[in-house]
């Protein structure tokens, strides 16, 4: 289909292939540079075969103020003039297209591996921008200036293209991949001069497993436990917005009942794991009650989502059509219980920390994130409501229980490692409430209807918002009703070189605290 304007789709709404516009090169660029200047943000941009030898780009732009996304695609061979030059947003997309599918954006400025697939590096030096990306270097190189090896555009050694800073007193500190901990594998490189932090590199992709690769030829009864384990940690957030995409491609409708059974479902992972990272986060300060009491409290959250369905990170509880498992009256009121159980132990664990002005002066001012910088690069989620982002995909792209129902958006300013918590702890308390709001309002019927079949060569894009922030699933099929092509987008996708800029000008032993702030998922990143 050609058209001079992009299709104007809303969350979980399939829509034919055919009416989606195919641009011109020029004008898609035009089109996301232009959609991103004017407020948009950049959920997904990612590549698909279209034909033999022949792949489409498609992007996605939500439109917050709309409550409505822009989808527009264009067709490439083997190269296009780079985005990300003038829209940072799309850094890490062109970059990733690159290395699945050896799609060449020219002139990107620093077109490495997304997952450790690493080039061999060259001679030729660069120095690197606000964004870490490299701009050219002057004659000598003075101290503090982050220089890197580029790229080859072919190619691959086991050696990763890796920063570079010269001048005296400069030193290099790698931790991981493997950590001293039971956590999961990913590789930070920092640049330093003392024990200033100039540039920290983050290179992941030691939990690649394949998964978008997995999903095709699906609806198939894996590929719900795919969703469910694309992040472990966001069970439930992952396996509602493949749910989402399977019931608009099949037009099926969910039961009222279900849809209060997700938002809980949802709310107490969010829940849990905000209150673990404001334990974990006391723990870094070394406040050892308040990381005593939030790691009691967090389990007790769990064991809340174990009484949903019987396992305590909500497998099992949704799946496309509504959700396995209902909830009877004895349930209700035990949740009920615990749910004033929780809000009291944890009004108390947290309050602890927030009077204890050594623990706050850990906080404030730590791992600030400039607005500027995180409205450029796009973060989601805690990340960027800590900057003042007012943005949460329950109210801006309203779905299933929060059409009808709305939590307020916790937002701060200060962009620190304060500000992280502090969301934190707001969203916990509203997330808290809105859970008793829908036991008390809980309506009768079903929980599950069943799904038809997919509709053939049609799209769907679903948005949720996880407890990291947006997750954005597409689902694409193909003439038989099958996937043809399945795009995941976690939070941690965007929120990774958010960390990184937080470490600009902190002391190195800030890292373990800046980190546990932002709380990034390698497997969710990697896939």
């Amino acid at each position: 289909m050609s058209t001079s304007r992009p299709l104007i789709v809303h969350n979980g709404h399939a829509f034919p292939l055919t009416d989606c516009p195919v641009f011109p090169i020029e004008q898609f660029r035009r089109e996301v540079i232009g959609g991103v200047t004017a407020g948009a943000r950049l959920s997904a941009m990612f590549a698909y075969p279209h034909q033999p030898g022949a792949k489409r780009l498609l992007a996605i732009l939500a439109r917050a103020d709309e409550g409505n996304m822009a989808v527009f695609s264009t067709d490439v061979d083997s190269d296009y003039p780079a985005i990300t030059p003038d829209c940072p947003q799309t850094h890490l997309f062109e970059r990733e297209l690159f290395e699945q599918w050896q799609i060449r954006p020219v002139d990107h400025p620093w077109l490495k591996p997304v997952r450790v697939v690493a080039h061999e590096p060259t001679t030729t030096e660069h120095a690197a921008n606000e964004f870490g990306v490299p701009v050219a270097l002057p004659p000598q190189t003075e101290v503090g200036v982050a220089v890197a090896l580029p790229p080859r555009t072919s190619g691959c050694s086991s050696a990763p293209d890796l920063f570079r800073m010269s001048g005296e007193e400069i030193h290099e500190v790698a931790v991981g991949p493997v950590h001293a901990g039971i956590i999961e594998p990913g590789h930070f490189r920092f640049q330093c001069h003392g024990e200033t932090v100039y540039h920290l590199e983050i290179s992941l992709g030691y939990q690649h497993r394949g998964v978008e690769r997995a999903m095709l030829g699906g609806p198939t009864p894996r590929t719900i436990h795919y969703a469910e384990t694309l992040a472990g940690d966001t069970t439930t957030g992952h396996a509602a917005a493949y749910c989402r995409a399977v019931e608009a491609l099949s037009a099926t409708r969910v039961p009222a009942r279900a849809q209060f059974a997700r938002g809980i479902a949802l709310e107490l992972e969010r829940v849990a794991n905000h209150i673990g990272d404001l334990g974990a986060l006391a723990g870094d300060v070394g406040f050892l009650p308040t990381a005593s009491y939030c790691g009691r409290i967090r389990g007790d959250v769990l064991n809340m989502t174990a009484l949903l369905c019987g396992n305590r990170f909500g497998r099992g509880i949704i799946r496309p059509g509504g959700v396995a498992f209902d909830l009877d009256a004895g349930i209700i009121e035990q949740l009920r219980r615990q749910l004033d159980a929780v809000e009291r132990d944890a009004h108390n664990a947290v309050e602890l920390l927030w009077n204890t002005p050594s623990a706050m002066a850990r906080f404030d001012g730590v791992g600030t994130v400039p607005l500027r910088i995180c409205e450029q690069l796009g973060l989601v989620g805690v990340a960027a409501r800590a900057c003042g982002v007012d943005r949460d995909v329950r109210r801006d792209f309203p779905y299933g229980i929060y059409r009808f129902t709305h939590i307020p958006v916790s937002t701060w300013h200060t962009g620190d490692v304060f500000a992280r918590a502090h969301v934190r702890w707001l969203e916990v308390q509203r997330s808290l409430a809105f859970i008793r709001e829908q036991l008390d309002a809980l309506p009768t019927g079903p929980v599950l209807e069943t799904a038809g079949p997919l509709k053939p060569e049609h799209a769907a894009v679903t948005l949720i918002e996880g407890w990291r922030g947006e997750i954005c699933h597409v689902a694409i099929t193909g003439g038989d009703g099958r996937f043809v092509a399945y795009k995941v987008v976690d939070p941690s996708f965007h929120n990774w070189f958010g960390l990184a800029m937080a470490l600009r000008n902190q002391e190195i032993s800030d890292f373990p605290l800046c980190n546990k702030s932002f709380n990034l998922s390698y497997c969710g990143h990697d896939l």
